[in-house]
């Protein structure tokens, strides 16, 4: 039996001969359902249709792109290292050219994703790949099709390879996690943010939501806090979500101008 996938997110559901009735996560507010209603593919028709787009950005990080877009339209991150690699974040084509590229590459040791507007078909990626999904704990309710291959992580903090570690920082959701690269951007450091740390139009700021989508903010208070979960962190580059969405340099300065001026907007009075 097929496996759906939601056009409007790139959710996957567990096999069934008919699409399901809708989609949990495109219904809840910090999603949308298009105004043209629901409507489902499957993995197959999708990758008939679309195919993947490589890029390096720096030595060792490798974007993964659908063209043309679906769904949400995030990218993905094949990060190489010594001991093995990572994919960042996930999307929902997994193509035999895909697949090929990325064993030739050396595979993928372990995968962790942001958040759940992202989980996609992680599940056929960790079975492909035989590796792991580093998930966290407080997201659980919105994963739609359970696996074995799912790892659920509680806390803070999660080392996940030498050098790599996950950060909870929570905001666009409870378990909203990004990955912090010791020896990203030349070994100043690097955050890979998903949208839990948002790239802005302009690179030299990034910002934060509770719903992109629908122009929903986070309290300031929240806010203050996801730039004290950073500050202990050494980073000079962000990889945000979206294709050119990234802090070249002066990261870490640009979380802290963000954070400050975010939370004063909150607080404030404007006219």
């Amino acid at each position: 039996m097929p496996i759906h996938l939601c056009d409007a997110c790139g959710t996957s559901f567990p096999e069934s001969e008919t699409a399901p009735d809708s989609c949990p996560i495109c219904e809840e507010e910090r999603q949308y359902v298009p105004a043209s209603g629901q409507s489902w593919t499957t993995a197959e028709e999708l990758a008939a249709t679309h195919s993947n787009l490589w890029k390096r950005h720096e030595p060792n990080l490798f974007e993964i792109r659908t063209q043309p877009k679906f769904g949400i339209g995030q990218r993905a991150f094949l990060l190489r290292t010594p001991k093995g690699n990572i994919l960042w974040d996930c999307i929902a084509l997994l193509d035999p050219a895909t697949e090929d590229i990325v064993h030739a590459l050396g595979g993928v040791d372990a995968i962790a994703i942001s958040h759940p507007h992202y989980y996609t078909t992680m599940q056929d990626w960790a079975r492909t790949f035989d590796a792991p999904v580093h998930l966290h704990a407080l997201d659980r309710e919105w994963v739609l099709r359970p696996d074995v291959r799912l790892s659920f992580w509680e806390g803070d903090r999660k080392e996940i390879g030498e050098g790599l570690t996950l950060l909870r920082l929570g905001g666009h959701f409870a378990g909203g996690t990004v990955l912090h690269w010791r020896d990203g951007a030349e070994g100043r450091g690097a955050l890979l943010s998903g949208d839990i740390v948002q790239v802005a139009a302009d690179n030299s700021r990034v910002s934060f939501m509770w719903s992109y989508p629908n122009m929903l903010p986070l309290a300031a208070a929240t806010v203050r806090r996801m730039g004290d979960a950073m500050e202990p962190w050494d980073f000079d580059r962000i990889y945000g979500a979206f294709d050119g969405k990234t802090v070249p340099s002066g990261a870490k300065h640009a979380v802290r101008r963000s954070v400050s001026r975010y939370v004063e907007l909150l607080e404030g009075e404007q006219d």
